[in-house]
């Protein structure tokens, strides 16, 4: 498998993976002992952002060889199985019909399926607390909204394309909502502040509203 470890900006440096899942071993090696002067590390679907102000960028990218690695042997290093969360959901979305429509199934079904499986955090982005849920049902992939909303409540459950999400603050959004749920998916005091952090499994419960 083909990787490259480049410059990203003045402090970084940005390691191609490959996959998901060499991201989420090598977010937990650099976790599990973290490297001298690293103040951020930021998985992706292929790419692992390592950030490092005035550290040695030459040594780190040694390590991060060293560590990349590793991260390809899958019997090696920490777990990346992560903790189980569940999310209790009240179905009431604005774009639930919308959804059984696209789809070709009923509201119950789409309920049904989104619930079905276990999703697993591939990784953050678009707000704070944002996580990409992966594995979703194909049966759901469903486009984007054409026009996005102006504003979408925090706790919103919503799909787009092949993930799902849970809107960790208020923001304009244009995927489409299945429900919303009470639980506080992203908190400033608490350490870590999101609670859909990389490689946490994750299900979807149906609760009354």
């Amino acid at each position: 498998m083909t990787s490259r470890i480049r410059r990203a900006g003045e402090d970084s440096l940005l390691v191609e993976t490959g996959s998901l899942e060499i991201s989420h071993r090598l977010d937990a090696l650099l976790r599990a002992d973290r490297p001298a002067g690293v103040v951020e590390i930021v998985p992706g679907p292929e790419t692992v952002l390592v950030t490092a102000p005035g550290a040695d960028l030459s040594g780190l990218r040694s390590l991060l060889s060293h560590l990349l690695g590793t991260a390809r042997d899958a019997g090696a290093g920490p777990s990346t199985a992560g903790r189980s969360v569940t999310v209790p959901v009240v179905y009431d979305g604005a774009d639930l019909d919308d959804v059984a429509a696209l789809s070709g199934l009923s509201a119950e079904e789409v309920v049904e399926r989104h619930t079905r499986r276990e999703l697993v955090v591939g990784w953050l982005g678009f707000a704070p607390g944002f996580a990409y849920l992966t594995g979703l049902d194909p049966a759901l992939y469903v486009p984007r909204l054409p026009t996005p909303r102006t504003a979408v409540p925090a706790g919103a459950v919503a799909i787009a394309g092949p993930y799902s999400a849970v809107y960790p603050s208020a923001s304009p959004g244009g995927w489409r909502l299945l429900g919303r749920s009470l639980m506080a998916v992203w908190d400033v005091t608490a350490d870590p502040p999101a609670v859909l952090t990389p490689g946490t499994r994750v299900r979807f419960r149906a609760v009354a509203g």
